[in-house]
């Protein structure tokens, strides 16, 4: 798998597991993504893609490194689609 598929299982993930904001993003807490058996079996490397997916301005969390048990109440935030202009 690449990073962008990825990626894109990540947002779908976080869209499954997190509670959907007013503005249209998500929220979910590192320790509930990191503990799902779905995406335990999806990620052979989770905190690589967050990694990844923060750098692509997808989703957004404080710290660089996220790691199990220190950084579980560590909010991740699955930014909102950029609103397509009207043409």
């Amino acid at each position: 798998m690449n990073v962008e598929e990825e990626v894109g299982k990540l947002k779908e993930e976080i869209q499954r597991l997190g509670q959907q904001q007013p503005d249209g993003s998500y929220k979910v807490k590192f320790g509930v993504l990191f503990n799902d058996d779905r995406c335990a079996n999806i990620f052979e490397a989770l905190v690589g893609t967050l990694r990844a997916a923060k750098k692509r301005k997808v989703l957004t969390y404080d710290g660089e490194l996220l790691l199990q048990g220190v950084h579980d109440n560590v909010e991740i935030t699955l930014l909102p689609p950029p609103a397509v202009a009207a043409a």
